[in-house]
């Protein structure tokens, strides 16, 4: 079983209510290889909702030493960390060793996140969710949908 990026199958659940499909990974859910997931709704975000960057890595904000903000300056930090765990937990639940996530996404990126400022700027470094499948040993690779 492999964990995907849900917006990457066609659902519009990203924030602005949009999908970025991939046919690749959405064949994967229908032929029953993969189950879809999203972070941010997991945690409980609306959808659509504003816009959040990390003001850290993923890395960060699960160790306790950065943010999730939306564009509007919230602090959504406790629904991105209980979206990653919740997300973790059906990968558990369904013996995930991999994971195809959403790039550049705050919950789903792996390898490159916006940088906190909103200005389109990339820097290195995974989301919330990302981070934390790497750290219980589940491979992570990213598509652009």
């Amino acid at each position: 079983m492999i964990v995907v990026s849900k917006c990457l199958t066609g659902c519009p659940c990203r924030y602005d209510g949009k999908s970025k499909p991939d046919p690749a990974i959405a064949a994967l859910v229908l032929r029953g290889e993969a189950i879809a997931v999203c972070p941010e709704q997991l945690g409980g975000l609306p959808t659509p909702r504003v816009s959040a960057e990390l003001t850290g890595t993923g890395g960060d904000v699960l160790d306790g030493k950065a943010r999730a903000v939306t564009r509007d300056g919230r602090d959504v930090t406790e629904a991105f960390v209980k979206g990653a765990y919740e997300a973790l937990r059906i990968a558990k639940k369904t013996g995930a060793e991999r994971a195809i996530l959403k790039s550049k996404s705050p919950s789903c990126g792996c390898g490159a996140v916006y940088d906190g400022s909103f200005t389109g700027s990339i820097v290195p470094g995974d989301g919330v969710a990302a981070a934390l499948f790497k750290r219980n040993g589940i491979i992570v690779e990213v598509s652009d949908g």
